[in-house]
């Protein structure tokens, strides 16, 4: 009797701990965003790729900047393997950008050149250049894309409303003008070129970046991590000037080698066929040190 008492209890037990034992294909946890968004760039699950040709659809400007005549929906994949990002849960999806022959912006033949920009995100007077204001935004690699990192290539960058300079530039590949920075790392450089930051380029798994801009101080800080694990201060709040507003973009510009006009001339590949996968896009409000992590 005590015997058959003991059994029922165990396997009562027994019971209940499978219950709580959450289920092996479980999405890991992600990262909470804490603070007000002042742009969004996640990709909802219901997005098809031709919604990001009409502005009455897309979450970026469906005009630019791109091949003239290619259609986002031209440009832009979903690749289904690659996982959610840090900040994406069930609600968004990754996205890629890619580069082909035609990825040739008006008249600047040097580049090959995809970048989003959000809506809403205008040249001047924009939201995004007041206070202070955190980028965030998760890359991975697409092995079937693979990047030339014998070029240099913007993955995320704010470019001034002159169009004159670029307030920071997320980068990879070798930098022009800077061959003892090794090629196979992601950079952040500020506005006079300077690297401030690397860490190496990881293949099979997410990395997180956010870059704070302070545009009342004058400074940039940048945060850092893997996986899904939660971002940390990879730089203090170093000196920057953040003049000039402007517009952030995200996707790639690629630069070609051997000349020094790079905007419309040198070397580029034929048959083109890179790719970069991004996530957990989006811009903050940092006002008062907040920053999602």
């Amino acid at each position: 009797m005590h015997s058959t008492t003991l059994l029922s209890l165990l396997t009562v037990a027994a019971a209940a701990n499978a219950a709580c034992t959450p289920p092996t294909n479980q999405l890991p946890a992600t990262g909470a965003v804490k603070c007000p968004v002042v742009f969004d760039g996640r990709v909802k699950t219901a997005s098809q790729l031709s919604d990001f040709d009409s502005a009455s659809t897309s979450i970026f400007n469906p005009d630019y900047v791109k091949g003239q005549n290619l259609k986002w929906s031209q440009i832009l994949q979903f690749p289904e393997a690659a996982g959610n990002a840090h900040f994406d849960d069930t609600t968004y999806k990754p996205f890629e950008v890619t580069l082909s022959d035609a990825s040739i912006f008006q008249t600047q033949r040097g580049f090959r050149r995809a970048g989003l920009q959000f809506k809403g995100d205008t040249n001047n007077g924009s939201p995004g250049t007041t206070g202070v204001k955190t980028i965030h935004f998760s890359i991975k690699l697409d092995p079937q894309r693979a990047l030339n990192l014998s070029h240099e290539y913007l993955l995320v960058w704010h470019e001034s409303a002159a169009y004159d300079a670029n307030q920071f530039n997320f980068e990879a590949g070798a930098i022009l003008g800077q061959g003892s920075l090794p090629k196979d790392t992601y950079k952040v450089l500020d506005r006079s070129n300077k690297q401030i930051w690397s860490t190496p380029i990881l293949k099979d798994t997410w990395q997180n970046f956010a870059v704070t801009l302070d545009f009342n101080k004058n400074t940039l800080q940048v945060y850092y991590s893997k996986g899904d694990e939660p971002l940390k201060s990879a730089t203090s709040a170093v000196s920057n000037n953040n003049a000039g507003e402007g517009q952030y973009q995200v996707g790639m510009l690629k630069k070609p080698t051997g000349t020094s006009d790079v905007v419309n001339s040198g070397y580029q590949e034929s048959n083109l066929n890179e790719g970069l996968i991004y996530g957990s896009l989006f811009v903050e409000d940092s006002a008062n040190g907040c920053v999602s992590v």
